[in-house]
């Protein structure tokens, strides 16, 4: 007799380290605590960059950044300078566990999984993610479930503006975007018994970036007696509540997967990357000295005299005037690796404003990726193990900054999210030592009984199966 079809719950969780969901805000969340304790759980190491977008997509393919030719959230067109394009779905050379189903004949549902805009077509729905267009009419495949979709939500909300100094705005959005997304998930998931059933949960990362501070006595910035030192107990405690109201709805023999791309940790503030190009002699521009805060792409660059730029976010990248790869490129390909060890080994050296290191890490991708795709920086550089963000602005009184140059944020990415696996039929909690990202797509494949392609990187997690 043929063993019954498994099927598998994917809960994801934007940004969640395991302090916050497996101690701190647990006793806030009787129903996800009830499914830890009957899983296998532990730290989830992120990926290079623990960013979400190329994160959520490694963990689904099995595949690194490199091979996906995902660096962020915003790429470089290759042959330009500041064109720059949100990635999609559709650019992705490995298919995700989703496709991979959908191939099979297997019935998924997927809602805001990354990148996800436009949709993909699968054998069932899939929602689109946070990176949807305001005012995108195509959110979801099949499109004739767009006005369903709106109907269940009353109005569906991809992301809030998190960055302002509005937050009793952006807690309200928050709450309402997010009670909204799960009202969509149950009604999706009493449509039929899917085989795959996944939804991404981006209000946990908006909650720490928007109110961290208030939150963490060992914030920088630390606001005592705010308002808002509840905020994140309140919202865990939603978030369990919408989870619960789902999980009421899944029987015994679905297996449940909570995972989370990245985890979160207090900003501490920003390195001007573009300037400090600017100050050692590697950026030039036309222009006279920008006022605080300019945007790198509405300066005059001399590229006739520019070696080296970078952009801004939660790590820098830093690219090359190359000859024959830029427009006006100036730096002959043969001297490339010497350019990079130079900068290297300055940024290195770089001090923070109370003379401590910054303690800066300098990857080059082709050496940590198998293959490198689409347009890769020349140099990827963490600040103080992710605590600092990298600057693209210029125009500021000192290379560093307090607080976000984009607008207020209180938090950035670490590398350690979470995993919790139960099977059907779990009974026991098991607390497994930390484990890749890019190993829980075989690992997934593998429990479904589906053959894991030869070409991902990632292998299965035996403890898990």
């Amino acid at each position: 007799m043929q063993a019954p079809r498994r099927r598998l719950l994917v809960l994801g969780l934007d940004s969640v380290p395991p302090e916050f969901l497996f101690e701190r805000f647990l006793p806030k969340m009787p129903h996800l605590r009830a499914l830890i304790e009957r899983s296998r759980y532990g730290t989830l190491t992120s990926t290079d960059p623990p960013i979400t977008v190329p994160a959520w997509a490694v963990m689904f393919t099995g595949m690194d950044p490199g091979s996906l030719g995902l660096y962020g959230f915003r790429h470089r067109r290759p042959g330009s300078y500041t064109d720059m394009y949100t990635p999609t779905p559709q650019i992705l050379p490995a298919p995700p566990l989703w496709s991979l189903l959908s191939r099979l004949g297997r019935r998924v549902a997927v809602i805001g999984m990354p990148p996800g805009y436009p949709p993909p077509a699968v054998n069932g729905v899939y929602v689109s993610d946070f990176l949807t267009p305001d005012d995108a009419k195509d959110f979801v495949t099949p499109h004739s479930m767009a006005a369903e979709i709106q109907s269940v939500a009353g109005g569906y909300d991809f992301d809030i503006t998190f960055r302002a100094e509005d937050r009793p705005r952006v807690e309200r959005e928050l709450f309402a975007m997010t009670r909204k997304r799960w009202a969509v998930a149950r009604h999706l998931w009493k449509k039929e018994p899917w085989d795959l059933f996944a939804i991404h949960e981006i209000g946990t990362d908006r909650l720490h970036h928007a109110f961290w501070k208030f939150f963490d006595a060992h914030h920088p910035r630390y606001v005592p007696g705010s308002e808002y030192a509840d905020v994140a107990d309140r919202y865990y405690a939603l978030l369990d509540q919408e989870i619960g109201a789902l999980l009421d709805l899944v029987p015994p023999d679905v297996s449940i997967l909570v995972a989370s791309d990245h985890g979160s940790m207090a900003m501490h503030g920003c390195f001007c990357i573009n300037q400090w190009l600017q100050q050692e002699g590697y950026l030039h521009f036309k222009s006279r000295a920008p006022a605080p805060g300019t945007a790198f792409e509405a300066l005059e660059v001399d590229w006739d005299r520019t070696t080296a730029w970078g952009a801004g976010g939660y790590y820098a990248r830093i690219f090359f005037n190359v000859k024959g790869r830029e427009p006006r490129g100036r730096v002959p390909v043969a001297d490339v690796p010497a350019l990079a060890e130079k900068i290297g080994a300055a940024l290195v050296r770089v001090q923070r404003p109370d003379g401590a290191p910054l303690g800066a890490r300098v990857l080059a991708p082709a050496k940590i990726y198998r293959e490198v795709r689409g347009d890769p920086p020349d140099l990827m550089v963490y600040f103080g193990d992710l605590r600092w963000r990298s600057a693209g602005t210029l125009g500021h009184p000192a290379l560093f900054l307090t607080e976000n140059d984009t607008g207020p944020d209180d938090a950035v990415h670490s590398f350690d999210g979470v995993f919790a696996f139960a099977p059907p039929g779990a009974g026991k909690q098991e607390h497994l030592p930390a484990q890749r990202i890019v190993d829980i797509a075989p690992t997934l494949l593998r429990h479904l009984g589906v053959p894991v392609p030869p070409s991902m990187q990632g292998r299965p997690i035996e403890a898990l199966l």
